[in-house]
């Protein structure tokens, strides 16, 4: 009869719990290593990849910014009074000159109102004439009494003068003789008064006349307002150019201080620019600028910057210093670029899309045999439209990724293929 051993069942259970130990151990350093692994680098194409080398030379830093051509002279064609529009006989596009009518207004009130300035300038003139035979008659009366003392006066010396011969002979009393020279005395008191009278109402004719000659000129003078203002409802261009652009249509009603058109001289045109606020603090008068409208690049140079801000940009005027392509006209879209000035002898490349001028960012840089890049912190500097200055992190030579890699933020080393 065979007798179960006791030791042989615990040494079996040993070394299955020895086993199991093991396993653990094995599985748990497993997990470790596995954690302390860094995830697989990412593999991007190159050909989707704008790669390009740092360099060390000169910078030019410019601005840029769309815009279009505007016409340097313009005309805003108003009105002088308000009206109907009745015709218009001119439409966008046509050349025109200073007499060319653009459209006819009609305007009722102003024709009864010219009539009414007729009137009072036949009424004006016809007072005026009345009045001129009325002081003239009175003038006549006083002269014509004037006339009379002057007669009497000379009668009254004759017979003085033959009083005073009598008188000497004794043939009158000296009574008669001092009676004849008092008339005499009185008469020239007389005559010297109605001088004076005769004078005055010349005067005084004289002012009553220019009063109502003033009244005469003052109906004329709004009587020509009011011919001019019906003559302005035939509405002209008033400048040799372009007719560009019609505000109104025919029935439209239209007060003195509503722009009808404009016209404007289009061989005469400047650049205008909308640049970014931000930008535009560095922009001066007199800056050169480049100006691209598709078909060729001018060069040009800053003449104007707007004081205000509208939508966040800046407009900046800018005078073209080569002749305008055939072809070109108002309002054409264009772009340019201002520049701000040189830096000699610096290390710079292009800008990496969304970089920020005086800021540190992890850029990736080709490794030596381009099979792979790593992020690198770079301090960049100055900034231009398509280049940027490098203050650290890169040395001339190396090859950075300009493209958006914020697809790949979350690591910092790619693989290339």
């Amino acid at each position: 009869m065979d007798i179960p051993r006791p030791s042989s069942k615990k040494r079996k259970l040993i070394k299955r719990i020895i086993y199991i130990v093991i396993s653990l151990m094995v599985i748990g350093g497993i997990t470790v290593a596995l954690s302390d692994l860094e995830p697989a680098s990412p593999t991007v194409d190159r050909a989707i990849l704008w790669v390009e080398q740092v360099k060390r030379g000169d910078m030019i830093r410019e601005v840029r910014g769309p815009g279009s051509l505007v016409p340097i002279d313009i005309r805003w064609v108003a009105p002088e009074t308000a009206g109907r529009v009745e015709k218009i006989l001119v439409r966008p596009g046509t050349s025109v000159t200073k007499d060319t009518i653009i459209l006819e207004l009609s305007n009722p009130e102003l024709e009864l109102a010219l009539e009414e300035a007729k009137l009072r300038v036949k009424s004006a003139e016809s007072q005026l004439a009345a009045k001129k035979v009325e002081l003239e008659n009175t003038l006549l009366n006083l002269e014509s009494a004037a006339a009379r003392v002057d007669a009497d006066l000379v009668e009254a010396r004759l017979k003085s003068k033959s009083d005073t011969q009598l008188a000497k002979d004794g043939l009158i009393s000296d009574l008669q003789l001092q009676v004849s020279l008092v008339r005499v005395k009185e008469l020239e008191k007389l005559k010297e008064i109605e001088k004076r009278r005769v004078n005055i109402q010349s005067q005084f004719s004289q002012t009553q006349l220019d009063v109502l000659q003033a009244q005469i000129e003052q109906a004329q003078a709004s009587l020509g307002l009011k011919e001019r203002q019906i003559q302005s409802l035939m509405v002209i261009a008033g400048f040799d150019g372009v007719l560009e652009q019609l505000l109104v249509e025919e029935g439209h009603q239209v007060s003195s201080i509503t722009n009808l058109a404009k016209v404007s001289d289009p061989s005469l045109l400047k650049a205008v620019l909308r640049i970014d606020q931000n930008q535009a603090r560095e922009v001066k008068i007199g800056l050169s600028s480049k100006i691209d409208i598709r078909s060729t690049v001018l060069n040009g140079k800053v003449s104007r910057i707007d004081p205000s801000v509208r939508e966040g940009t800046v407009e900046v005027d800018i005078i073209l210093d080569d002749p305008l392509p055939d072809g070109a006209r108002p309002d054409q879209t264009l772009d340019g670029n201002i520049q701000i000035e040189k830096l000699t002898n610096i290390l710079y490349v292009g800008r990496p899309v969304f970089a920020q001028p005086n800021v540190t960012l992890g850029i990736f840089k080709l490794n030596e045999d381009g099979a792979n890049a790593n992020r690198v912190r770079v301090k960049l500097g100055r900034s231009s439209v398509n280049t940027v200055e490098v203050l650290d992190g890169l040395d001339e030579g190396d090859k950075i990724i300009l493209s958006d890699m914020s697809e790949w933020d979350e690591v910092d080393r790619i693989n290339l293929r």
